[in-house]
């Protein structure tokens, strides 16, 4: 019978060749309830990076929500379907993510200042217009970004 080091020391080389196959393997041990042979530090590894992936991708859809309300705001008159239609997008997928991970909504709202003043930055290359016509501070909340029913005037 192998040792339970030697299994671990395979599986650890098993997800530098063949990631999914390590993957699989690693689940189906949990399943069977295998502990003492999984390779634990790729285990929490790939935990920690799950959660910065769901962080960055919540980050990401604010920050395009963000560019597009402030869009909306500066250039009224080229307002477009199309604008509002990644407006309901990025906040459906962001009260997906509050659905399945209710912990991230804290952790949007820590970052909400940051994320703005990307946008800020996007927006006036997007549009060509001088970053000062961005307010340094957004003149909305996330709670206002958020909303349905809000569009910036």
């Amino acid at each position: 019978m192998i040792s339970s080091q030697v299994r671990q020391r395979q599986l650890a080389e098993l997800y530098e060749r063949d990631f999914c196959q390590w993957a699989e393997q690693t689940a189906q041990q949990l399943r069977d309830g295998n502990f003492s042979d999984l390779d634990l530090a790729n285990l929490i590894e790939e935990m920690e990076d799950m959660s910065r992936s769901q962080k960055r991708a919540l980050l990401s859809n604010l920050r395009v929500l963000l560019l597009h309300l402030l869009k909306l705001q500066h250039q009224p008159e080229k307002r477009s379907s199309s604008w509002r239609s990644i407006i309901i997008e990025h906040r459906i997928r962001i009260q997906d993510a509050f659905e399945e991970s209710p912990s991230l909504k804290p952790y949007l709202q820590s970052s909400f200042n940051k994320t703005y003043q990307k946008a800020r930055k996007q927006a006036a290359a997007e549009t060509e217009l001088p970053i000062t016509t961005f307010p340094e501070q957004p003149n909305f909340t996330m709670e206002d970004a958020l909303n349905d029913e809000f569009i910036p005037n």
